[in-house]
């Protein structure tokens, strides 16, 4: 892996191991790989006001949702064992590279 180049993919379920929202767990909506940032569901929610645009049908008020955090805050929960785990990767007979748990040397990747 590059300096700075995570192992997280879209709709990966990972947990929050640093920060104020340490402990949620949540699924990945937007991997940033230039940044090494990612966005969870429902993790590091931010207040955003917002102005009423009539054209784009968009209300007015005090709207919530996720903001961009680091990639390294964040740690893959593995599919099969269920626990937080760093990524290893497996090359496989069939020339697949896949990713794999560390704990339990499951397959990651469908």
């Amino acid at each position: 892996m590059a300096a700075g180049q995570s192992s997280l993919k879209k709709n990966d379920n990972v947990l929050v191991i640093a920060g104020r929202d340490r402990g949620k767990r949540g699924r990945v909506l937007v991997v940033n790989r230039v940044k090494n940032g990612v966005i969870v569901e429902g993790v590091n929610m931010i207040k955003r006001h917002t102005k009423p645009n009539p054209q784009k049908n968009v209300k007015g008020g005090i709207v919530e949702r996720e903001t961009s955090m680091s990639a390294a805050k964040v740690q893959l929960v593995c599919p099969q064992c269920g626990a937080a785990t760093r990524i290893g990767h497996q090359l496989l007979e069939d020339g697949r590279k896949v990713r794999t748990c560390r704990k339990c040397k499951g397959v990651v990747d469908k």
